[in-house]
């Protein structure tokens, strides 16, 4: 009983912290023209979403909670659908987002990421794909910022909009990755019950 108050207050503090990074991040992709901050931010929505999903599903059972891990697996998927988007925009005109204010917004991530990583890391091994999930995107989110920030110093010795498309390229397929680790640790739940 005391696992689940402490994982649900987790889980809201990750959310709220998620929804308000996306917020910020959002209006700065928008800004600079950044694919990268795009798919980190709605990335962040989607975060939000995972974990304001996991609180709800506590008083579910098994069957139903298997069932939001499918879901969840294919909510892992939108912020890559998304980037498809941007970054075919994006590589039909390369420009460089402005690097200091990408790489600053990508450190803010990173941090609010890491502090979310570090939240759930103690949750990580749970057999539940719900909180598998919250983890996962926690830290692929970190993993992301690294390469955003990696991109601006880029951005500030080759003026191309190449870094940042990459960068925005990789969050998509991080985010593929996560899908078949939460699928599969639904089916494997499933097989359990």
């Amino acid at each position: 009983m005391l696992a689940n108050l402490s994982l649900k207050k987790t889980v809201l503090t990750v959310a709220t912290l998620n929804l308000i990074y996306f917020a910020y991040e959002f209006s700065i992709a928008r800004q600079i023209n950044s694919v990268s901050l795009f798919a980190d931010s709605v990335d962040f929505l989607e975060d939000a979403s995972v974990n304001v999903l996991i609180l709800l599903a506590f008083g579910w059972s098994i069957k139903t909670r298997i069932k939001l891990g499918y879901l969840f697996a294919g909510l892992l998927l939108i912020p890559g659908i998304a980037v498809l988007s941007v970054a075919w925009e994006k590589f039909q005109n390369p420009v460089s987002p402005e690097s200091l204010t990408l790489g600053l917004t990508g450190f803010g991530a990173l941090i609010v990421n890491g502090f979310c990583a570090y939240l759930l890391v103690r949750f990580k091994k749970s057999k539940e794909s719900l909180t598998k999930a919250a983890y996962l995107s926690a830290r692929n989110d970190a993993l992301a910022n690294v390469a955003i920030i990696f991109a601006s110093v880029i951005s500030l010795f080759w003026a191309s909009g190449w870094p940042d498309l990459i960068v925005g390229i990789g969050i998509l397929l991080l985010n593929l990755d996560s899908a078949k680790e939460v699928l599969e640790a639904s089916r494997r739940e499933r097989a359990l019950t």
